[in-house]
C-alpha cells in the first residue's frame, strides 16, 4: 500500500472519531438542556403545590374559625359535645380538581384536622406573674406532674424558667423586657421545656397532651372544667382526688357546665367539695388549637394555630400564631 493511500486512511479515521466526538458533545449538550428544562419544570410544580397547599390551609383555619364564632354566637360555654370538638377524617377535595390537571396535582389533595380547647390544658405561664413565680400554681403544676407519674420537683424548675423570661412591669405601668442579666428566651411552646434542667424528651412527649404555653394576659388563664382531662382537674383543686375528678368528666357528658355557679354546685353538692371562688375554673374558653394536615401530591404540611376568640367579643376570633410541626 502507497504512503498516499495510508494517509488517506488515516485522513478518514481522524474524521470518523472527530464525527463521534461532536456527535456525542452534541448529545451531551441537548440531554444537559433537557435536564435542566425538566429540572425548572418539576421546580414550577412543587412550587404551585406548595402554594395551592398553603391556600387550602389558610382555608381550613378560616373554616375552623367560622365553626368556633358560630358557636360563640349560640352558647356562652364551651363543651366537647359542640361542633368544633368534631374532628375532620381525611377528606378528598375533589371539587378542587380542575380538567387537565396530572394525578399527582390539586385534585388530590386530602385534608383532615381537629380543634382542641387550649383551655383544657394548663397554661405554663401560669406559673409566673410579672416576674415571680405563683406558689399557688406551682403546687398546682406539681399535682399534675405527679398524676402524670413524672418529677414533681420540675414543677419549681420550670417556674423559675418562666419567671426569668418573663417581662416585669414597671411601677409606672410601663413593661420592661426580661429581668436584666438572666439570658433566657422567652418559653413559646412546650417543646421549649427542653431547654429546662431535668426535661427530656421522652417528659416533653408524656406532657404535650396536658400543658400549653398561652399568650401573658396580666392574669392566670383559667381552665374550662367541661373540656379539661381529668388530671388537669384534679391538679386544679388540692382536695379533688383523681377518681372524683373522674366522675367529673363522666357526669359533664351528658350535663355539661354553662356557668360559674354550675360549676360550684357540682362541686359542692355532687363531690362534697368546697369550690373557691378565686379558683381559675370555668365553663369557657378564648383560645384553640387547631391541627391541620394536608397531602397534595408530593407537597404535605402539617401544622398548629392557636386561634383566640376575645373575651369581650366571643363572636370574633383573630389567629395568633401558625406554626409547622
Amino acid at each position: 500500500m502507497s504512503k498516499q493511500l495510508q494517509r488517506r486512511c488515516a485522513q478518514r479515521g481522524v474524521a470518523v472519531v472527530t464525527a463521534l466526538l461532536l456527535t456525542t458533545l452534541a448529545i451531551t449538550i441537548v440531554a444537559s438542556l433537557f435536564w435542566q428544562q425538566q429540572v425548572q419544570v418539576r421546580s414550577i410544580e412543587n412550587q404551585r403545590l406548595q402554594l395551592q397547599r398553603d391556600w387550602i390551609m389558610r382555608g381550613a383555619l378560616d373554616w375552623a374559625s367560622m365553626i368556633l364564632r358560630a358557636s360563640a354566637r349560640q352558647f356562652n360555654y364551651d363543651h366537647l359535645g359542640q361542633p368544633w370538638a368534631t374532628p375532620l377524617a381525611d377528606t378528598r377535595l375533589d371539587q378542587y380538581a380542575q380538567d387537565g390537571q396530572s394525578a399527582d396535582a390539586a385534585g388530590d389533595a386530602i385534608l383532615s384536622g381537629s380543634i382542641i380547647d387550649a383551655q383544657s390544658r394548663y397554661n405554663l405561664n401560669n406559673l409566673s406573674l410579672n416576674g415571680l413565680p405563683v406558689p399557688d400554681e406551682v403546687a398546682n403544676f406539681k399535682r399534675l406532674l405527679g398524676y402524670l407519674h413524672l418529677p414533681t420537683g420540675l414543677a419549681t424548675a420550670t417556674a423559675q424558667a418562666i419567671a426569668d423570661s418573663q417581662p416585669v412591669t414597671a411601677p409606672a405601668g410601663q413593661q420592661t423586657a426580661a429581668k436584666s442579666g438572666s439570658g433566657t428566651l422567652p418559653m413559646l411552646q412546650v417543646n421549649d421545656l427542653l431547654s429546662v434542667p431535668g426535661f427530656t424528651p421522652d417528659i416533653v412527649r408524656k406532657l404535650q397532651d396536658y400543658v400549653v404555653v398561652l399568650p401573658l394576659a396580666g392574669a392566670a388563664t383559667p381552665i374550662n372544667a367541661n373540656t379539661a382531662p381529668a388530671e388537669v382537674l384534679a391538679a386544679y383543686f388540692d382536695n379533688l382526688s383523681l377518681p372524683e375528678a373522674n366522675t367529673v368528666v363522666a357526669m359533664r357528658r351528658t350535663a355539661p357546665f354553662r356557668d360559674t355557679d354550675n360549676v360550684q354546685a357540682l362541686m359542692g353538692n355532687r363531690l362534697g367539695k368546697i369550690f373557691s371562688p378565686t379558683a381559675k375554673i370555668g365553663p369557657s374558653s378564648n383560645f384553640f388549637l387547631v391541627y391541620g394536615k394536608i397531602r397534595m401530591g408530593r407537597a404535605a404540611l402539617n401544622t398548629v394555630s392557636l386561634i383566640q376568640r376575645p373575651a369581650n367579643n366571643r363572636a370574633s376570633s383573630e389567629i395568633v400564631w401558625i406554626r409547622e410541626q
